[in-house]
């Protein structure tokens, strides 16, 4: 029934871009004819909009991986720094829920661990939405900030990291055995906000898979079952990409060898101070008004990224800012 829907909707959009296409030109043709130059700009217009939508179309048309059209999860962790790396790893999680939210995503938090005096120093959410793995996949890595610190009272410049992990939900049509002896399962009281059973009960979940040393956490519902069903879900989902990681790994073992890490390992560097730019380090990708990209605005950064990666460019150096 998925696919099924999925297909039909496809389907439903195709006819209707080959509609809109159709009364474009014919726009254009009857402005030329009448020499209405308004009704000709208003058809160029049209056209310009269905190349953006056309152009967005073939990427979306290049995500066909195993697990494209899943659900995702995407991991915030703070890096070195304490207090700003805190609140730059808040400012990211922000920024992932608002591009969900301009999709039409759904997002739900699964753990949130704050920091001791602000930001958070992890987060788990889950988005939920067609398509959102494939798009969110090229967001895995280390993120840079470099402003001046709200927290520092010489008001000096901050360099700030954090880092992002993204895996897709599983569904069932991807068998992963999972081994209960090989995890520790440990339960432990929420940090959350509250709540009656919340804090008072041993209600959250972490599942080590102890093999591989990969850990996850679940504290988002206020029973213990089902944040244990979830949490055994994220261990299947993070082994499975793991898995993929490795074969992705040795396929492109040579070109990585010859891949300058840089300072850091950052894909992408945000400058507030003294300059306002975010560059993406992989694909050359520069914007001049980081609010907007803050504020979810990712989609120039993404399609970049995805055509590389789906493509087989390989990685582009780019200089880091400074």
């Amino acid at each position: 029934m998925r696919e099924r829907t999925d297909l039909e909707e496809r389907l439903n959009s195709l006819s209707r871009f080959e509609r809109e296409l159709e009364d474009a030109i014919t726009l254009v043709e009857l402005g030329e004819m009448e020499a209405d130059e308004a009704t000709e700009q208003e058809g160029i217009a049209a056209l310009k909009g269905l190349k953006t939508e056309a152009e967005r179309r073939h990427i979306e048309a290049l995500l066909s991986g195993e697990v494209d059209a899943n659900d995702t999860y995407v991991e915030v962790h703070s890096g070195a720094g304490g207090t700003e790396s805190c609140d730059w790893a808040r400012m990211l999680l922000r920024m992932y829920v608002r591009w969900a939210e301009r999709q039409k995503f759904k997002v739900e938090i699964i753990e949130e661990t704050s920091g001791d005096e602000a930001g958070i120093k992890s987060a788990t959410i889950h988005i939920k939405g067609h398509n959102a793995h494939g798009w969110m996949k090229t967001e895995s890595g280390v993120h840079r900030l470099v402003r001046i610190s709200p927290f520092d009272s010489n008001a000096r410049r901050h360099t700030s990291f954090a880092s992002v992990w993204v895996y897709p939900v599983i569904d069932d049509k991807i068998e992963i055995d999972v081994n209960e002896s090989d995890c520790r399962i440990d339960t432990y009281r929420s940090s959350g906000a509250g709540g009656q059973h919340v804090n008072t009960t041993d209600s959250a979940v972490r599942i080590t898979h102890i093999p591989t040393g990969i850990v996850v956490a679940c504290q988002g519902e206020r029973s213990q079952h089902k944040n244990r069903a979830t949490a055994w879900n994220m261990l299947r989902a993070r082994l499975y990409e793991r898995e993929i990681e490795i074969r992705e790994a040795e396929a492109n073992a040579q070109a990585a060898s010859k891949t300058d890490i840089g300072w850091g390992h950052q894909i992408r560097s945000y400058v507030l101070q003294p300059y306002q730019m975010v560059k993406d380090l992989r694909t050359g990708v520069v914007s001049g008004t980081p609010d907007e990209v803050l504020d979810g605005d990712l989609d120039e950064f993404m399609e970049a990224a995805l055509a590389q990666r789906v493509e087989g460019g390989g990685p582009t150096h780019v200089e880091d800012v400074d």
